[in-house]
């Protein structure tokens, strides 16, 4: 009863909708047959690229050859769907698995005689129980395991839906239910990180970090943080936070304490607003905070979809006497035009260049070596994260940084200890 059908014009691919999908997985249910099957969702990486490449009519017959050779692969006992574009849902029987694995890891697609084209997939896979579950089930979890394919995949592209998955879901849309009422109840708390003077070894600064403490179990950052930077809810906990330091910073100036300036976080997010700096200056100028105070972090990884956006916030910040600061330098893929256009005034090193205790990675010590020298040379402050031993903390100071933040100086503190370092 299950079957492929695939237009016969070479130029077009012609497969059943997803309405098709659907009834066919009830089919399935009322015969009492869904356990023998898998479940599949895939999305071809990259084939914007072909058909960039080869043009739309050629890319479409290699998509068309890609689909006949799976077809071939897991037998005829199956249902292919096309969602729309490069999106596909499969339906196979389990003892096609290991042919599905193989085959979405990468294919060479004939093209002419003289070239090819390789074809892979990101896909999410449920091998289905016998009772239980209905379509909705289904496509919740094939849809749920190819975003995670695609978002973060693993060696081959390739996640399946578990009780892992599921779990982790459940607590993803219960930290997205319970934001609003957590951020009511000011439950997330400001922990300051110190960044020192390697020449003095004084506190010149700090690092404003989110910790969420809830019906009293502290909720790691890594947690919640990647919940909240799939929706708005990021922008409205980063100036939640930005606001909490501008009350502290107020309060140590009332109170004549020696202030630092202190770093705060913004997500990509914010790029899409065009009010987002003055969203930001009304926050600090609420407070009667000294803008000298105040650094925006923007990660590196934000830099490679939002050119003109950071451009125009780095140099509003700069034009009002505000700090910017490119966090986790060295992990993403910006442009050195960037840096150069854009008025930084830090470079913050990532952490992943320091040797740990384990290995000694010479290839990392060169890199770490002439990250360095671009911050110095382009006349930024230059600051290395992440410093938790002596050895690190001597690595840096010979190549030329003198600044540092991490565990060897101290841990993110909460605001009570902070303040007794401001004395």
């Amino acid at each position: 009863m299950l079957d492929y059908t695939v237009n016969t014009d070479d130029e077009k691919i012609d497969i059943n909708g997803i309405d098709y999908f659907l009834n066919c997985i009830d089919d399935l249910i009322e015969l009492g047959e869904i356990g023998l099957f898998g479940a599949c969702r895939f999305n071809l990486k990259n084939f914007s690229l072909v058909n960039d490449q080869l043009g739309r009519g050629s890319g479409t017959r290699v998509m068309r050859r890609f689909l006949d050779g799976l077809a071939l692969k897991i037998g005829i006992d199956h249902v292919l769907c096309r969602l729309g574009g490069d999106n596909f849902v499969l339906l196979f029987h389990k003892a096609s698995l290991d042919e599905l694995r193989y085959y979405l890891t990468g294919q060479d697609i004939y093209v002419s005689e003289e070239e090819t084209i390789y074809v892979s997939a990101s896909a999410g896979i449920y091998m289905m129980p016998e009772s239980g579950i209905d379509k909705h089930m289904i496509m919740d979890a094939i849809t749920m395991a190819a975003k995670e394919a695609k978002d973060a995949p693993n060696k081959d592209y390739i996640v399946f839906y578990d009780y892992e998955l599921k779990e982790r879901d459940r607590r993803e849309k219960y930290i997205h239910e319970v934001f609003a009422q957590a951020l009511e109840n000011r439950e997330f708390k400001v922990y300051y990180q110190p960044k020192v003077n390697l020449k003095d070894y004084m506190m010149v600064g700090a690092e404003a970090l989110c910790r969420w403490v809830h019906n009293g179990e502290v909720i790691s950052p890594g947690e919640f943080i990647p919940v909240y930077e799939k929706s708005q809810a990021i922008c409205k906990l980063d100036f939640y936070m930005l606001e909490q330091v501008c009350r502290d910073l107020r309060r140590w100036i009332d109170e004549g304490k020696p202030v630092v300036r202190v770093s705060v976080n913004l997500s990509r997010r914010h790029l899409r607003n065009q009010k987002t700096l003055n969203n930001i200056l009304e926050i600090i100028d609420r407070y009667d905070v000294p803008h000298e105070y105040i650094e925006i972090e923007l990660t590196e990884t934000t830099m490679d979809q939002h050119f003109d956006s950071i451009k125009r916030l780095v140099t509003g910040l700069k034009n009002n006497g505000i700090a910017s600061s490119v966090d986790d330098f060295g992990t993403g893929y910006s442009s050195l035009n960037l840096l150069r256009e854009a008025p930084w005034k830090v470079l913050k090193i990532d952490r992943s260049y320091l040797p740990d205790s384990k290995k000694y990675d010479e290839r990392n010590q060169s890199m770490l070596r002439h990250l360095i020298a671009i911050a110095t040379d382009m006349g930024f402050e230059c600051i290395v994260e992440g410093v938790e031993t002596l050895e690190q903390l001597k690595l840096i100071k010979r190549n030329g940084c003198f600044m540092a933040q991490g565990f060897y100086f101290d841990k993110p503190l909460p605001v009570e200890e902070f303040e007794e370092k401001l004395c």
